[in-house]
C-alpha cells in the first residue's frame, strides 16, 4: 500500500530513487496523468590518484599533448546527448563502430545509437568534420546534454 502525504505517493518517489541508484543516473522524471514527479541527486565527483609513469619518447609526448589539447575543452565541438539512455557505438555487438577517431563524417551521418525506453535512436552528426574524440564507452549510460563525440 502506498504512503500518501499531501497527495504525493511517497512509495513512487522511493521507487524512483531506487531506480536512480540501480542505473547510476542522476535524474529521472515520470509523468502519470496530471502528476509529474522528478527525482534527482547531485553527481559525485570522481577523484583519481595517478601513479608516476615512465617518461615517454618525444613522438609519444607530442601525441599525448595533442590528445590532451583535444580533450581539454570537449564541450567546444562536442555533440551532446539529446536524451537519457544507454549508448551503443555499433549497430550490433559484433559489428564495426559507426565512427572512429580520425574519421571524416558528413552532416546527418549516424554517430551512435542511444537506447531509451527500449527504442534505438540513431544520433546524427550535426555537422561535417573529423571525429577527434569519442568521450563515451559502448553500453555506457548517458544523460541529457552529456558530451558524446567531438567533431572538428
Amino acid at each position: 500500500m502506498s504512503i500518501k502525504k499531501n497527495g504525493v505517493d511517497q512509495q513512487l518517489i522511493r521507487d524512483l530513487a531506487g531506480i536512480l541508484n540501480d542505473t547510476n543516473l542522476t535524474e529521472i522524471e515520470v509523468e502519470l496523468g496530471d502528476l509529474k514527479v522528478r527525482v534527482s541527486r547531485q553527481s559525485q565527483a570522481v577523484h583519481a590518484v595517478a601513479a608516476p609513469l615512465p617518461m615517454p619518447t618525444a613522438p609519444a609526448q607530442a601525441t599525448a599533448a595533442a590528445a590532451a589539447a583535444t580533450v581539454a575543452d570537449p564541450s567546444k565541438n562536442a555533440v551532446p546527448s539529446p536524451m537519457v539512455g544507454t549508448v551503443y557505438l555499433a549497430p550490433s555487438p559484433d559489428a564495426k563502430p559507426f565512427v572512429e577517431i580520425g574519421q571524416r563524417v558528413k552532416e546527418g551521418q549516424t554517430l551512435l545509437i542511444i537506447e531509451a525506453m527500449k527504442t534505438m535512436n540513431q544520433i546524427p552528426s550535426p555537422r561535417a568534420g573529423t571525429v577527434t574524440a569519442i568521450l563515451i564507452e559502448d553500453a555506457q549510460p548517458v544523460e541529457y546534454g552529456m558530451p558524446l563525440v567531438v567533431i572538428e
